[in-house]
């Protein structure tokens, strides 16, 4: 006997969307991460379909908080803690920034710092 499961909450679908969103990623593109096909990936952006354990296992490896996908909440972090003590799920290009921060020499780190500092302050350059 096969049992079929209806999803009636679809807001995991939501979150999937917004966690694709995060990492800047087309759905083409989360879906390769994935190992799915694109329509697949549309299918469980809309809630049409449920993701399995490969396809969050995937996910989590691409830096998605599947934490998150599944229950609303960041990893670690209750839902009533204010906005700025909310832990923040890092993209991997920001992993990778951090780690190669973190073993930098504390004078590398002042210049690293101080540029960066920098430019944040500078004026974004106007397009078009």
């Amino acid at each position: 006997m096969v049992k079929v499961f209806l999803v009636t909450d679809t807001s995991h679908s939501e979150r999937l969307r917004q966690e694709r969103k995060r990492l800047s990623l087309t759905q083409a593109q989360a879906a390769q991460k994935a190992g799915v096909t694109r329509e697949t990936w549309s299918r469980y952006e809309t809630g049409a379909l449920l993701p399995g354990m490969e396809v969050l296992a995937a996910l989590a490896n691409a830096g998605a908080d599947v934490h998150y996908i599944l229950t609303g909440q960041r990893q670690g972090v209750p839902s009533s803690a204010p906005a700025q003590e909310q832990e923040v799920t890092l993209t991997p290009e920001e992993r990778a920034l951090l780690e190669n921060f973190r073993h930098c020499s504390p004078d590398t780190r002042a210049a690293i710092k101080a540029t960066s500092d920098a430019l944040a302050r500078r004026p974004k350059k106007k397009t078009g």
